[in-house]
């Protein structure tokens, strides 16, 4: 059976589809290895990317075999796949990707590129985020209205998922994060990237995004990826570092693929974005957190993001630097997408939530979650009578960490990054 037919009856079978889509590096990779002439092509491409993994040079021959190599793939499914934010094998469809695209690294490799599929194309997730929200603010539980952040913690406490993810990202990074090397870096980013991958985006957005008129939640805000442990180094390393490190990540580099294509600045732009999505440039966003090139934060009174790198003693570099570090700190398109994010108009759903939260009494940190769960039981109790079988799994809140936490770069400026032998 060649690959075409058996294409052909996977796309027929819709319940194939719903596991594992057409589009997926991963099945165009079963397909392929099953043609003997796709496989020896796919096996070359394989070894001009384990030379380059290996920072290992190709002679001039080598280069034109990987070249050609790809060329062969043709109109190939395995030429044109991509892969998806949250399958479970992701690192393994990743690295598929930039198997097949490792021959272009001689001035073809286009970072702007994202590997994953359109997020316009995935399924959008079904959450229970405002029956929760409105829970927090029926029970009249003392708040501070003044504090989103405090309030979108309440509400993620209240999801079993939000809640365990987030515990445990926090339980990972608050470990050693303010002793010297004891805070396990690799291991706190894979905890945030979980976290911003498997909870919903109506929970995170509002955590990692809440609007702020004081500094006590704006550092609730930037404390919300822990950032001694995921986002800060004893000393600031050099920001063309920070991009060779992510380079040679097969997550990070997809995700700042991601995220050059769908946060591009353009500056004659009413949004200030070549895409004009905002929705799909906050998610880039968050796909950086938890990688190499983690952003953060730079103040509790600031709403402006940036790298924990500088670009002193960059020597002749200097301005390839400064334009990296420009992807967050200079990006008008990245600014307002934030900016919007924050300054959503309410529905009158919202409004009347928070005039219930706002007649609560002030109070701080996350140790009045005992109160929480008091207050949770009561109005849980009262809406059992009403729906029981609706609030039969609800969640108790539990204390957890409380911290909440223009120019573009020309392609050609990254090129010598990714050419060189080193």
């Amino acid at each position: 059976m060649g690959p075409a037919l058996l294409l052909g009856l996977l796309l027929s079978r819709a319940g194939d589809l719903m596991a594992l889509p057409s589009s997926d590096c991963v099945m165009a990779e079963q397909l392929c290895l099953s043609d003997s002439t796709c496989n020896a092509t796919y096996r070359i491409l394989e070894n001009c990317a384990l030379a380059k993994t290996r920072l290992l040079s190709l002679d001039h021959d080598s280069r034109v075999r990987c070249l050609n190599a790809e060329l062969d793939l043709g109109n190939s499914s395995l030429l044109h796949c991509k892969c998806h934010r949250r399958m479970k094998r992701q690192e393994h469809c990743l690295r598929i990707f930039w198997t097949v695209h490792s021959s272009m690294t001689d001035g073809y490799l286009n970072l702007e590129t994202s590997p994953y599929e359109n997020s316009a194309n995935e399924e959008h997730w079904k959450t229970d985020y405002d029956k929760l929200a409105a829970l927090v603010s029926g029970s009249q539980l003392a708040g501070d209205a003044t504090n989103p952040c405090l309030r979108a913690t309440h509400i993620c406490n209240l999801s079993k998922k939000c809640f365990r993810l987030r515990t445990d990202y926090a339980s990972i990074c608050t470990k050693g994060a303010a002793s010297e090397d004891v805070c396990d870096r690799r291991k706190c980013h894979r905890g945030l990237r979980n976290f911003f991958e498997k909870v919903p985006e109506d929970f995170t957005k509002r955590i990692l995004f809440c609007p702020c008129q004081d500094e006590f939640c704006g550092e609730r805000r930037r404390k919300t990826i822990v950032p001694d442990c995921s986002f800060q180094y004893n000393t600031k390393p050099n920001c063309l570092w920070l991009l060779d490190s992510c380079l040679e990540d097969h997550i990070c580099k997809s995700r700042l693929a991601d995220f050059q294509q769908n946060c591009q600045p353009v500056d004659m732009s009413p949004d200030g974005c070549s895409l004009h999505n905002h929705g799909a440039c906050l998610q880039a966003y968050m796909g950086m957190i938890g990688t190499p090139m983690t952003p953060n934060y730079v103040s509790n009174s600031s709403v402006e993001v940036s790298l924990w790198c500088t670009c002193e003693n960059s020597g002749n570099q200097k301005e390839k630097c400064d334009q990296i570090l420009g992807m967050f700190e200079s990006n008008k398109c990245l600014e307002n997408t934030i900016w919007s994010q924050m300054h959503l108009k309410q529905t009158a759903l919202e409004r009347q939530e928070d005039l219930f939260y706002s007649s609560s009494l002030s109070f701080q940190g996350d140790s009045a979650s005992t109160s929480l769960s008091s207050a949770m039981s009561q109005v849980a109790e009262g809406k059992t009578q009403r729906d029981s079988s609706k609030q039969s799994s609800m969640p108790m809140a539990s204390s957890v960490f409380s911290g909440a936490v223009t120019s573009w770069p020309s392609l050609a400026l990254f090129l010598p990054l990714l050419l060189s032998p080193h």
